[in-house]
């Protein structure tokens, strides 16, 4: 069962309205958590924009998926490397639980334009290519294991998002319209969950 935990966030307020960036703790972004609280709270977040009953992984997928004119104004999700928050902008905040051996990392590649991001938003970061055919090849280089190959789409948010195993170095290469870039990923409690550096040439 996803573990739903109501906190109280008040300094995430910034970081959860946009793009996070360069946090001073990147692996949790000091959450100051109160357990107990009101599981009816907690579960109205959720009901609200459709979400209850999902899994944090499952949330993830969901909001990230949506076309720009579904995406709720009223809810920020950021991504961390092992929870996501979510905040309705006012009093409802909560926490719910991301696989542990898994790691989210959402890319956004770029021709000309991009923007500074740590923690993906899934409801407000949107990068430049949005819906544009890409190549896709993930590798770890602790062992060569191909981990992501494929021709795919950018969503309509101009990002991709892969679910990796935790704790490894990765290197990722983007192909668009024969435009290319490669980079290195990490899946570490201190790695970015959002990706807008990789400017293809």
């Amino acid at each position: 069962m996803t573990m739903l935990i109501v906190a109280t966030i008040g300094a995430l307020g910034l970081v959860l309205t946009g793009c996070a960036t360069d946090p001073q703790n990147p692996a949790e972004q000091s959450i100051s958590t109160q357990q107990g609280g009101s599981a009816n709270t907690a579960g109205d977040l959720l009901a609200a924009h459709g979400l209850d009953g999902l899994t944090g992984q499952e949330i993830v997928d969901k909001l990230d998926n949506l076309n720009q004119a579904e995406r709720p104004s009223s809810l920020f999700a950021s991504v961390r490397a092992n929870s996501l928050v979510l905040t309705d902008g006012g009093a409802q905040e909560q926490v719910v639980a991301l696989p542990e051996d898994e790691f989210y990392v959402s890319i956004a590649p770029f021709l000309t334009q991009t923007h500074e991001c740590y923690f993906h938003s899934l409801t407000s970061c949107v990068g430049e290519l949005q819906n544009k055919d890409i190549q896709v090849r993930i590798v770890n280089d602790a062992d060569g294991t191909v981990l992501v190959d494929e021709a795919t789409k950018t969503f309509d948010n101009g990002f991709i998002g892969y679910w990796l195993p935790k704790d490894i170095t990765a290197t990722v290469e983007i192909t668009h319209d024969g435009n290319t870039a490669t980079a290195t990923l990490g899946t570490g409690p201190d790695d970015p969950t959002c990706v807008t550096t990789i400017q293809l040439a």
